[in-house]
């Protein structure tokens, strides 16, 4: 049975260091919570950073042997590598970035280089451990490097990856001068998880305009790999709040804490008194200073809550060492003390601030007690403080207000959603969750229990493995016709005792990569050495086909021993002869097609037309991937509407659209080749839906290969042109 291997910046446990020696406790994070069932019962290994350098070799040893108790395992990192990759390019470059903070970002290249080192350390620690088609599960935006590195290292490891925070737009991302890389990074999972649909849809567009990739509903074809990118929005461990609050709830008054017995007779010491409820770390991504604005405008327009209504404000010490957030707290103090200065009496403070972490109970007992939950944050990858109110509200009383740019907003469709800049709103959100009614508040409060109840943190975890294990079924499915090493060693016998063969290469995405600029993909050294070899032996006959124009194609393969079959088959050039027209037909029709095409190149930056003999080919590589597919879309209407009952038709490509002459295709090219050429072996490879029509008119006992994974009537699959080159290079050793 494969084992799974959890890989996160900080492990689920903590170690305590003191005079008396080192002692292990458990971390209360949801995360850690989550994959209890997965860890603790499984067959699985928890590897991160155990939050303390040790000082010796021996006590790196004791804090080793004390976490294999808890079935994880320590990536040590010194002070150096903390300062750079923690504080700073994962909190100071990333953390403001993917929150839309990017005035904040810093751009640091020694951050960056350590960044690097930390996800080749976590790598390192990853493969140690991982055995043949292990399950490897990373967490959050530390560790964006890792996949990839774990894919080039190990390609028969199934990774996952889930990301905690926001994945921004792509005009935040293309800021990050690390962008292709960390995008890239990611790619090497199979499975990408994130909270909500807009951050998967953020991700996905910064795969096609960064780096191009295909991408159909919600995967990414990649060198023959495909990655599943899917929404699974976090819980919580619902039963855990739920019964906490029941038995806090059931406890008698002179039981209760002293901090539950101030609140008690806080709400008891006058009728009708209120207490909203506003948690958070102290981030300038919480939206604090601009709840509190909106707290004073409430007062200002409701005169009538005053000394009714105390909003609790817990926020957590984060970063005290960052300036930003040094400034942030200075902000909330002074903003503190002029609401409490200007609206307070003696009996009562408008805004009651505590600037510390509660223990767990007295947080219960804030959830339970509050009226509302202020929850309003500028951005916010879930937000699991709204869903643990609701599952402390066991009596169903108590309204939510939420702000809509927090993750948890997609599925907390009942409460008052508000955006948190705008002051005026989050106010009057304020007045209408004092004067809702018990039966509405009730009716909101038990349908969203029910959904988060439903799919809580097991829920989430469970599921998530669940679409990690089905890539692993669909990549079995899927590498069912990959040309395997036992069909190359075939083929390779075959090839060295046939008495004459005939390959058929196409170029692009073949034998060569994709360009954004199509001339910029002449054929480099090695590709003309491993063609000239494939040709030397008299008993093969080599036949580039291709869509390229004669022109480039005369260029680049004039002087060569090849049979050079261009523009779809309208142009044929054998060894030691000029080019022939294969089948002359009328060209007048470009007259009305070529306006049109030059319509779209104004109306698409980056595209281009190139003409042939008989085609004419609008290429979109380089415009705005959206918008091209849009109108490429567009174009392939209006051009089917011009060329109705004329001997016309349409090839879609890769970002290119081609409207030719009917007729001529690369497949009746071969078939006429193959009439004067007889062979015992026939091998074709091709990338493109234009080269189906090759597979498709050549005898059944033809070796056919495509290459990427797509679907095709060839035999086989290669990944790509890399390894289309191996694969030739293998030949030429038979």
């Amino acid at each position: 049975m494969s084992k799974l291997i959890i890989a996160s910046n900080r492990l689920p446990v903590m170690i305590n260091k003191d005079d008396d020696g080192m002692t292990i406790k458990s971390s209360a994070g949801g995360l850690a919570t989550g994959l209890k069932s997965y860890h603790k019962e499984g067959n699985s290994v928890w590897i991160g950073w155990p939050g303390v350098m040790p000082e010796t070799k021996e006590e790196a040893k004791e804090i080793t042997q004390l976490l294999e108790t808890q079935k994880c395992l320590p990536v040590f990192l010194n002070e150096e590598l903390i300062s750079n990759y923690y504080d700073g390019f994962s909190n100071a470059t990333l953390w403001p970035l993917f929150h839309y903070f990017a005035e904040f970002a810093e751009f640091n290249e020694t951050y960056w280089q350590s960044y690097c080192q930390v996800n080749e350390l976590f790598a390192n620690a990853i493969i140690e451990q991982a055995e043949e088609n292990d399950i490897v599960w990373v967490h959050d935006y530390q560790l964006l490097l890792l996949p990839q590195i774990l894919r080039e290292k190990r390609p028969d490891l199934t990774i996952g990856f889930f990301l905690h925070i926001p994945f921004p737009s792509y005009e935040l991302i293309r800021i990050l001068p690390w962008r292709e890389k960390l995008v890239d990074g990611l790619l090497g999972a199979d499975l990408i998880g994130f909270h909500t649909y807009d951050y998967a849809r953020h991700f996905i567009s910064s795969v096609k305009r960064l780096l191009g990739y295909d991408v159909d509903f919600n995967q990414i074809k990649i060198d023959g790999r495909q990655v599943f990118i899917d929404v699974f929005p976090m819980g919580i461990d619902f039963e855990k709040f739920e019964s906490h609050a029941l038995k806090i709830q059931s406890k008698p008054v002179q039981e209760r804490s002293k901090e539950h017995q101030d609140i008690d007779r806080f709400l008891l010491s006058m009728p009708n008194r209120k207490l909203i409820l506003s948690i958070d770390r102290l981030d300038y991504t919480k939206g604090i200073p601009q709840r509190l604005h909106a707290f004073r405008h409430f007062l200002e327009e409701h005169p009538e809550y005053r000394e009714q209504v105390s909003l609790i404000m817990l926020t957590v010490p984060s970063r005290t060492d960052v300036e930003q957030y040094q400034n942030l707290k200075n902000e909330v103090d002074v903003l503190v003390g002029n609401i409490n200065g200007e609206f307070g009496t003696l009996n009562w403070n408008p805004v009651i601030y505590f600037y510390r972490s509660v223990p767990f109970e007295n947080l219960i007992e804030l959830y339970s007690s509050a009226d509302v939950a202020l929850l309003t944050p500028l951005r916010d990858g879930m937000n699991l403080v709204a869903k643990e109110y609701l599952a402390s509200k066991v009596n169903r009383k108590g309204v939510l207000i939420l702000s809509e740019m927090a993750g948890a907003a997609k599925e907390l469709g009942e409460a008052i959603s508000v955006n948190p800049n705008n002051i005026p709103d989050t106010a009057d959100a304020i007045y209408k969750a004092l004067v809702m009614s018990d039966s509405e508040s009730e009716k909101a409060i038990t349908t969203m229990q029910q959904r988060i109840k439903r799919y809580d943190i097991h829920k989430w975890a469970s599921e998530f493995m669940t679409a990690l294990h089905k890539t692993i079924e669909q990549r079995s499915e899927h590498h069912a016709r990959k040309l395997t090493a036992r069909i190359k060693s075939k083929i390779q016998t075959e090839f060295s005792e046939a008495k004459s063969r005939v390959l058929f290469l196409d170029y692009d995405g073949t034998l060569q990569r994709f360009y954004a600029n199509p001339q910029s993909a002449s054929p480099d050294e090695e590709l003309y050495n491993l063609l000239d070899k494939l040709a030397a032996d008299n008993k093969t006959k080599l036949v580039l086909v291709s869509g390229r124009d004669r022109e480039t194609f005369d260029r680049w393969f004039g002087n060569k021993k090849y049979t050079l079959i261009a523009e779809h088959g309208a142009w044929l050039k054998e060894v030691g002869k000029g080019w022939v027209e294969r089948k002359p037909v009328h060209t007048e029709w470009k007259e009305n097609i070529l306006p049109v095409l030059e319509s779209y190149v104004d109306r698409t930056p980056g595209s281009l037309i190139e003409e042939k003999t008989y085609s004419l080919v609008w290429h979109y590589r380089k415009a705005d991937i959206e918008l091209g597919v849009l109108r490429a879309l567009e174009l392939v209407h209006d051009i089917s509407n011009l060329i109705f009952n004329q001997d016309l038709e349409i090839l879609e490509g890769k970002k290119v659209v081609e409207i030719k002459v009917s007729g001529i295709n690369k497949g009746t090219a071969a078939t006429e080749f193959l009439y004067g050429n007889s062979s015992d072996l026939i091998m074709a490879l091709g990338d493109d839906w234009t080269d189906e029509f090759l597979f498709k008119e050549l005898p059944e006992q033809a070796h056919t290969i495509k290459v990427g994974s797509e679907n095709s009537v060839a035999k086989y699959y290669l990944n790509n042109y890399k390894e289309v080159r191996t694969f030739l290079g293998s030949l030429v050793k038979s």
